[in-house]
């Protein structure tokens, strides 16, 4: 499907991506990637849906939140090996530096559409999630991991730099700079306890349960106050390039704009009627 900012824009009532899954249930939008065979692994395509689906998402009034799972038992086995590591060989063989430039710009671009999208997207994690799928759940704003599951940064291991997808410095603030680097440098995974116990995951499920607990967080925070959801996620973004005067400032001006909706009335309102506040996003 054609994206664009107009008419044609993606209706996510009956949205039909052709290279994973996607779903909505009320407020949550849940994408599946799907292909249970290889491990769910990443192509030149669905890196590049992706990152025009998240974009999209900007204008999607009707999804509160995103979240992000893999079928057949396991999250993503990163790029395929044959589809785009092959591929990435034959360039490098060819010098064909502004191809390797072109892709691995792409699929930064998909990051940077996950933390620019408004809604909280949420990685429901279960057996593999490596390479450039432990990028896509490090993207993500909260995870919900089993105890099985193996988490691998491991693009070393191929010959690469730790950095990739802005590894570099979105996980040493996830877990700190010292897990990280021994992540990063080593390529190594880490199991689902110790991912937890790092702060990577938020919280562990059982495997046949741990979709239906991101969708149940997905839509708790679905049906609170959307706006400043996408408030605290925009500050949480920007912050991290602003001294902490400079983040007082935005953050008093964001809280301003955010005492301006509805729904911070709504709240009050409730409060004072010994009622539970409903929001609208608005």
């Amino acid at each position: 499907m054609a994206l664009s900012h107009d008419k044609n824009r993606i209706d996510f009532a009956t949205y039909a991506p052709k290279h994973f899954l996607w779903s909505l249930n009320g407020k949550v939008g849940t994408i599946t990637l799907n292909r249970p065979e290889r491990k769910n692994p990443l192509t030149f395509e669905s890196y590049a849906e992706l990152r025009d689906t998240f974009r999209e998402l900007c204008y999607a009034d009707a999804v509160k939140t995103v979240v992000i799972t893999g079928s057949g038992g396991n999250f993503c086995s990163g790029g395929d090996v044959h589809e785009i590591i092959g591929p990435l060989v034959r360039m490098q063989e060819a010098g064909d530096m502004g191809g390797l430039m072109d892709f691995t710009r792409m699929t930064g671009d998909l990051v940077k559409a996950m933390r620019a999208c408004p809604q909280v997207i949420i990685s429901a994690i279960d057996g593999i999630c490596a390479g450039a799928g432990a990028i896509l759940a490090m993207a993500s704003d909260l995870r919900v991991g089993t105890a099985a599951s193996k988490v691998a940064f491991l693009f070393t291991r191929v010959g690469l730099a730790g950095a990739d997808m802005g590894a570099c410095n979105m996980l040493p603030r996830i877990i700190g700079s010292g897990r990280a680097a021994e992540l990063l440098y080593t390529g190594r995974a880490m199991d689902g306890a110790e991912a937890e116990r790092w702060g990577f995951y938020n919280r562990l499920a059982e495997p046949d349960a741990v979709l239906a607990e991101a969708q149940k967080l997905a839509a708790s925070l679905a049906d609170g106050p959307t706006f400043g959801h996408a408030m605290t996620k925009r500050c949480i973004h920007q912050e991290w390039n602003m001294g902490i005067d400079e983040a007082i400032e935005a953050e008093a001006q964001a809280q301003a704009i955010c005492m301006q909706t509805k729904d911070f009335g709504r709240a009050y309102h409730a409060f004072v009627a010994k009622q539970r506040p409903v929001f609208a996003g608005d």
